[in-house]
Protein backbone atom coordinates (compact mmCIF):
# COMPACT_ATOMS: atom_id res chain seq x y z
CA UNK A 1 0.00 0.00 0.00
CA UNK A 2 1.30 3.46 -0.75
CA UNK A 3 0.18 6.26 1.68
CA UNK A 4 0.56 10.07 0.18
CA UNK A 5 0.92 12.08 2.98
CA UNK A 6 0.50 16.21 2.51
CA UNK A 7 1.30 17.76 5.95
CA UNK A 8 -0.24 21.45 6.05
CA UNK A 9 -0.01 24.35 8.86
CA UNK A 10 -2.62 26.96 7.92
CA UNK A 11 -3.27 30.71 9.38
CA UNK A 12 -5.70 30.14 11.95
CA UNK A 13 -7.58 33.01 10.67
CA UNK A 14 -8.88 30.88 7.91
CA UNK A 15 -8.85 27.52 9.56
CA UNK A 16 -12.31 27.14 9.40
CA UNK A 17 -13.22 28.11 5.92
CA UNK A 18 -9.70 25.64 5.30
CA UNK A 19 -11.28 22.62 6.69
CA UNK A 20 -14.71 23.07 5.09
CA UNK A 21 -13.21 23.39 1.21
CA UNK A 22 -10.83 20.51 2.64
CA UNK A 23 -13.99 18.53 3.19
CA UNK A 24 -16.40 19.51 0.60
CA UNK A 25 -14.07 20.46 -2.15
CA UNK A 26 -10.40 19.32 -2.56
CA UNK A 27 -10.28 16.01 -1.04
CA UNK A 28 -13.43 14.66 -2.79
CA UNK A 29 -11.29 16.41 -5.98
CA UNK A 30 -8.22 13.65 -5.34
CA UNK A 31 -10.36 11.21 -4.74
CA UNK A 32 -12.30 11.33 -7.76
CA UNK A 33 -9.68 10.93 -9.70
CA UNK A 34 -9.55 7.73 -9.11
CA UNK A 35 -6.14 7.24 -7.99
CA UNK A 36 -6.71 6.38 -4.16
CA UNK A 37 -8.62 4.23 -2.18
CA UNK A 38 -9.40 6.52 0.72
CA UNK A 39 -8.50 9.75 2.30
CA UNK A 40 -8.25 10.57 6.37
CA UNK A 41 -7.95 14.00 7.51
CA UNK A 42 -5.92 14.34 10.90
CA UNK A 43 -5.26 17.54 12.91
CA UNK A 44 -1.87 17.48 14.74
CA UNK A 45 -1.70 17.55 18.07
CA UNK A 46 1.44 16.99 19.38
CA UNK A 47 3.77 19.06 18.72
CA UNK A 48 1.99 21.88 19.51
CA UNK A 49 2.22 23.96 16.19
CA UNK A 50 3.24 26.93 16.87
CA UNK A 51 1.20 30.04 17.65
CA UNK A 52 -1.30 31.42 15.25
CA UNK A 53 -1.78 27.71 12.97
CA UNK A 54 -3.26 24.97 13.15
CA UNK A 55 -1.63 21.70 11.73
CA UNK A 56 -3.27 19.19 9.76
CA UNK A 57 -2.02 15.83 7.99
CA UNK A 58 -4.19 14.23 4.93
CA UNK A 59 -3.26 10.29 3.89
CA UNK A 60 -4.32 9.20 0.91
CA UNK A 61 -3.84 5.30 0.37
CA UNK A 62 -3.16 4.01 -3.23
CA UNK A 63 -2.26 0.11 -4.45
CA UNK A 64 0.35 1.10 -6.45
CA UNK A 65 3.00 3.35 -7.35
CA UNK A 66 1.98 3.48 -10.80
CA UNK A 67 -1.95 4.96 -8.99
CA UNK A 68 0.40 7.25 -7.69
CA UNK A 69 2.48 8.44 -10.78
CA UNK A 70 -0.27 8.65 -12.41
CA UNK A 71 -1.75 11.36 -9.56
CA UNK A 72 1.54 13.23 -9.99
CA UNK A 73 1.29 13.76 -13.74
CA UNK A 74 -2.37 13.96 -14.56
CA UNK A 75 -4.05 15.48 -11.76
CA UNK A 76 -1.45 17.19 -8.95
CA UNK A 77 -0.81 20.09 -10.61
CA UNK A 78 -4.02 21.50 -10.85
CA UNK A 79 -5.22 20.57 -7.75
CA UNK A 80 -2.00 21.94 -6.27
CA UNK A 81 -2.59 24.96 -7.83
CA UNK A 82 -6.56 25.68 -6.43
CA UNK A 83 -5.40 25.09 -3.14
CA UNK A 84 -2.36 27.49 -3.83
CA UNK A 85 -4.29 30.08 -5.15
CA UNK A 86 -7.57 30.15 -2.21
CA UNK A 87 -4.81 29.96 0.66
CA UNK A 88 -1.85 32.18 -0.98
CA UNK A 89 0.44 32.75 2.19
CA UNK A 90 -1.81 31.71 4.77
CA UNK A 91 -0.33 28.39 4.54
CA UNK A 92 2.63 25.87 4.44
CA UNK A 93 2.79 22.58 3.23
CA UNK A 94 5.18 19.68 2.99
CA UNK A 95 4.75 16.14 1.20
CA UNK A 96 5.95 12.65 2.15
CA UNK A 97 5.62 9.06 0.33
CA UNK A 98 5.60 6.07 2.48
CA UNK A 99 4.54 2.72 1.73
CA UNK A 100 3.22 0.26 4.04
CA UNK A 101 5.05 -2.82 5.17
CA UNK A 102 2.42 -4.16 7.67
CA UNK A 103 -0.47 -4.37 9.55
CA UNK A 104 -0.82 -5.30 13.21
Amino acid sequence: MIIYSVTVSIDNAVEADWVAWMRTKHIPDVMDTGCFQTGHLQRLLDPLPEAGVSTFNVQYECVSMEAYEAYVELHAPRLQTEHTMRYKDRFAAFRTLLRREDSF
